[in-house]
């Protein structure tokens, strides 16, 4: 057995440790919260970073399979005016088997084509505008408004909002005025 005065010397010894002990793993507990907040801020911005990246790439694809889209809808456009060009020359001809055959592929790819979201340009009657018609020919006329479209030539088409191809129009003017040749004398 150890003496009492041994036992109170040890008792003492662990009684001024545990402070020390206790104020270091307050320090040390301290110091972990510290970097756990600071992993959890780290973890939070990379998790936002890879959200954003997501949304970027995402909208990007989006974009790259829209234009592509229209491109394609674009040449299948030029197929669908010449089976247009097909059926007015199979009329003149009086061939109905052909034109009846002709028709209704027409038919098919203009479906497609408009539920792609593609729609005709309306110009005949409309204000002439810049971003929708190519004005061909400024015809003077009392019988219709200045910078109003009296006649269409080519059909012009929208893809979703966007001017796929412009409508190629004649465009009324006042007798004795150009109104779309700018600040010619």
């Amino acid at each position: 057995m150890r003496p009492k005065s041994d036992e109170k010397e040890a008792g003492d010894e662990e009684e001024a440790t545990c402070p020390k002990k206790a104020a270091q793993r307050e320090a040390s507990l301290t110091t972990k919260s510290q970097l756990e907040e600071i992993y959890l801020n780290q973890l939070k911005y990379v998790r936002a970073d890879l959200e954003n990246l997501q949304k970027n790439i995402e909208r990007r694809i989006n974009e790259g399979v829209s234009k592509e889209k229209e491109k394609l809808i674009a040449q299948l456009l030029q197929v669908a005016e010449e089976l247009d060009l097909a059926v007015e020359e199979a009329r003149k001809e009086a061939n109905t088997s052909l034109l009846e055959g002709i028709e209704m592929v027409k038919r098919k790819l203009w479906n497609i084509l408009y539920s792609e979201g593609l729609s005709s340009i309306e110009a005949v009657g409309h204000p002439f505008d810049p971003h929708f018609h190519e004005a061909l020919f400024e015809l003077e006329t009392s019988d219709h408004p200045e910078g109003t479209v009296i006649e269409e030539v080519r059909k012009g088409y929208l893809m979703k909002e966007k001017v796929l191809k412009p409508s190629m129009v004649k465009v009324a003017s006042r007798p004795g005025h150009n109104s779309l040749k700018g600040n010619e004398p």
